[in-house]
């Protein structure tokens, strides 16, 4: 076991003239971002023509558990990604692995959008729908941790929460990206048009076929930036470690720190993977009948909302802390979840999006702050893989889970299980990040 550290704990980063520019840094980390989070999410909103189109049946609602049971296995692979992924970026480099996590599912997004379907192949389509998504899973799992450590690393002290945040908004305007493809698609993607040939029978795969372009130019924009000050810093000095997730299981304050990781995104589960990725479908359900357009444009309105936010909770928390922006965020869900839900369930489109809206304003104070604030929990030599793991372990089994959740639950316990899931994971949330030393104010950590 490796735990002996060079004196390089502590030290201040590298000072911001020996930066790379700030602007191509951030290109480099939020356009994998964005290409993950696009890849990702699109499988969520197209989840009704999936379900025609490889499984093989009539009416959509007979395979959307099939098509989220699919979502949500993806997600069980993520931890993988983050072990290898994270490992190998704590000891060759953060920069190498971004460039191939955002090749791995660029390349499995656009095979989903060439597979043949359910009627050409039979079983053998949701096999290999399956297949690819596991292999999105796997290099989500890679990128969430590492591209916040990368923008992390290269942020000058005072600045890391403004400077990661940048990389949420990237997320959310991947998801509006993929919910304006999937409007424009809409007259194209029901049962009737998939079924009837002609174009609708080729639309459902451009948004998939959409993933070539972006991870082209993803995968240029970050083949040509340096890797981080940290970790070029640590290396120089002989100070990686040769086992970083070992390590990190080896000490008290790190194996606390990954239960932290661990518990801290709780409300993930109920925003990002249920306001917005399930919304669309949920919005679309008998008990309120929106059609998918306008299921789509309350989605697309809450986006936007997130999207000015986020910066502004970014930026709130390297002054006041992060601790304090979650902890807010975390109590006015709690307090607001169901009563939001109550506008977004009456049908009626203004007051849906007044509702879905104003949790997305809440959610941002979470979703702006919770990378940076588990970034700041680990040194550079273990950052990548403890961070990586605890994350995703999280979103696994709080976040890919929640729209198949979601849908087998509404119809035992009705329609505000959306709601209560809010509330109860945001007091989850609370209740960890209640326990963590704040450290937006000090250095990153090179060793523990």
């Amino acid at each position: 076991m490796t735990t002996s550290h060079p004196p390089t704990a502590d030290i201040p980063n590298t000072p911001i003239a020996e930066r790379p520019n700030v602007a191509k840094v951030v290109a480099a980390g939020c356009v994998g971002i964005f290409v993950e989070l696009y890849d990702n999410g699109i499988f969520a909103f197209m989840a009704t023509a999936l379900a025609i189109v490889f499984f093989g049946v009539t009416s959509p609602s007979n395979a959307i558990a099939l098509v989220f049971a699919g979502y949500a296995i993806s997600f069980f692979i993520r931890p993988l990604g983050a072990i290898v992924c994270g490992i190998l970026g704590d000891r060759i480099g953060r920069q190498r692995l971004l460039v191939f996590v955002i090749g791995l599912i660029s390349v499995a997004t656009a095979g989903i959008g060439l597979l043949p379907t359910y009627a050409a192949i039979g079983i053998a389509a949701p096999i290999l729908l399956v297949t690819l998504r596991i292999a999105q899973g796997f290099s989500v799992g890679g990128e969430a941790a590492g591209a916040m450590t990368f923008l992390a690393e290269h942020a000058p002290d005072g600045h890391r929460g403004r400077i990661t945040s940048y990389a949420q908004i990237a997320s959310f305007l991947a998801l509006l990206t993929g919910t304006l493809v999937a409007y424009a698609m809409s007259p194209w993607l029901s049962a009737a048009a998939i079924e009837g040939g002609g174009f609708g029978s080729f639309a459902w795969r451009i948004p998939f076929l959409v993933a070539i372009p972006m991870g082209v130019i993803g995968f240029y924009i970050r083949k040509h930036i340096a890797d981080t000050p940290n970790f070029t810093r640590l290396k120089e000095s002989g100070g990686l470690s040769h086992n970083p997730l070992r390590e990190a299981f080896a000490t008290p304050e790190h194996r606390r720190a990954m239960l932290l990781a661990l518990f801290i995104p709780l409300m993930n589960g109920s925003g990002y993977y249920v306001l917005f990725s399930y919304m669309p479908t949920f919005l679309k359900s008998q008990q309120i009948g929106f059609d998918t357009g306008t299921a789509l444009l309350v989605t697309a309105a809450s986006l936007v909302v997130i999207s000015i936010a986020i910066p502004i909770m970014g930026k709130l928390s390297d002054r006041v802390g992060r601790k304090r922006v979650i902890a807010g965020a975390a109590i006015a869900m709690a307090i607001a979840g169901v009563p939001c839900y109550a506008l977004i369930v009456t049908g009626n489109l203004a007051l849906a999006i007044l509702g879905a809206c104003l949790m997305a304003f809440i959610f941002a104070g979470h979703t702006a702050v919770i990378h940076i604030l588990i970034v700041e929990l680990f040194p550079t030599r273990v950052r990548y893989s403890a961070y990586g793991l605890g994350y995703n372990i999280s979103s696994a089994l709080f976040g890919g889970t929640a729209p198949l959740l979601m849908t087998l639950l509404i119809p035992q316990f009705g329609i505000y299980v959306p709601a209560w899931y809010a509330v109860l994971t945001a007091l989850g949330t609370l209740a960890a990040v209640s326990t963590v030393k704040d450290r937006a104010h000090l250095p990153l950590r090179d060793t523990l």
